[in-house]
């Protein structure tokens, strides 16, 4: 199946990353359902020839209506982009009331319910290919991270396990890391978001009985929480400034007296 074939339901997609993802999509011909909590920008993707609704993907009855909206309106659901996130940093003594909740609600929860709804679809159709938005922030310990970086170690694990439970069918399901990329999450990023398109683009190629379960980055395949990842290390970070310093914790020595 081509690009001009598919139907993909992108999370997220007022702004950054999910609104780049749209445009890449569109231009490329194909019917493009772009959802988000807020407006934003997604009427300027509706210029574009995309549909778009309203979606806190943390209400599972809103993530299911926005499956069968996506069915109803174009025929299929054939790629998945659970990119939706917020970050919500904070020292874990400093969370307020339901702070590391709500990311998540959001982060963890939300990518499982659209699995969960989506996954039915897919195996009807025997086609599919869901792309998890994971961070190299889950393998870092890093202070005033935990909630984000919790949440997306968590994404990791059920990317894993999705992958495992439809391995039968024609679904692949892989997480993606998108860099460090200048967001109004993340302003301080180094790339703009269309840079994260053209490894979305091949994983909604990639080939029956192709790669699942795996995450990449740039085109390539990442292996997370290995131990020779410059990331997996323990970082103190300034929430004010963002400067990071890594932090030297003595790996375990056994006694062998």
């Amino acid at each position: 199946m081509d690009i001009s074939s598919m139907s993909v339901l992108i999370t997220g997609a007022a702004e950054g990353i999910g609104y780049a993802l749209a445009e890449g999509f569109l231009k490329d011909g194909a019917r493009v359902l772009a959802v988000d909590r807020n407006k934003g920008a997604l009427e300027k993707l509706e210029e574009q020839g995309a549909l778009s609704r309203i979606v806190d993907v943390s209400d599972p009855k809103q993530v299911e209506d926005m499956v069968d909206y996506c069915v109803k309106e174009t025929g299929r659901l054939d790629v998945l982009i659970n990119n939706a996130g917020i970050a919500g940093g904070a020292e874990i003594k400093d969370h307020v009331a339901d702070q590391f909740e709500n990311v998540v609600r959001i982060n963890l929860f939300g990518p499982f319910y659209g699995m969960k709804y989506a996954i039915p679809v897919m195996e009807e159709q025997e086609f599919g290919r869901i792309i998890n938005l994971v961070s190299r922030n889950a393998e870092i310990g890093m202070s005033g991270a935990s909630a984000y970086g919790s949440s997306k170690a968590g994404l990791f694990a059920l990317t894993r396990c999705a992958a495992a439970e439809v391995h039968d069918s024609n679904i692949l399901v892989n997480g993606l890391i998108p860099g460090p990329t200048k967001t109004g999450m993340n302003p301080f990023g180094t790339q703009t978001p269309d840079v994260v398109y053209p490894t979305v683009r091949m994983m909604a190629l990639f080939p029956d009985k192709g790669p699942s379960g795996k995450v990449f980055w740039d085109e390539k395949e990442y292996h997370l929480f290995s131990p020779e990842n410059p990331t997996f290390n323990f970082m103190k970070r300034n929430l004010e400034t963002r400067q990071v310093e890594v932090i030297n914790i003595p790996e375990f020595a056994p006694d062998k007296a």
